[in-house]
């Protein structure tokens, strides 16, 4: 257990912090699940620019990886791409 003033601090901090980032990790991929289970190409088209904001706004706070949010978005245009 940690002893100084500080440590509980930070212990306090990083949890909240912690449960932050899984609620919009959780978002992300539910969102992501969500325009993947589209069969309407046009419904997923227009559910794909909110992803890539969204990808982008948690790479950039460093939630996920930049390369990570990379990947996703590309695979995701591919994946509207084949739709038909």
């Amino acid at each position: 257990m940690a002893h100084h003033k500080s440590c509980l601090k930070r212990i306090r901090q990083n949890e909240k912090r912690r449960l932050h980032n899984r609620y919009y990790a959780k978002t992300m991929r539910n969102f992501l699940r969500d325009i993947r289970n589209e069969k309407d190409k046009a419904a997923a088209q227009e559910m794909f620019p909110k992803l890539q904001k969204m990808l982008d706004k948690l790479a950039k706070q460093n939630i996920i990886h930049w390369k990570k949010a990379a990947n996703l978005k590309s695979n995701t245009a591919k994946l509207i791409a084949k739709l038909g």
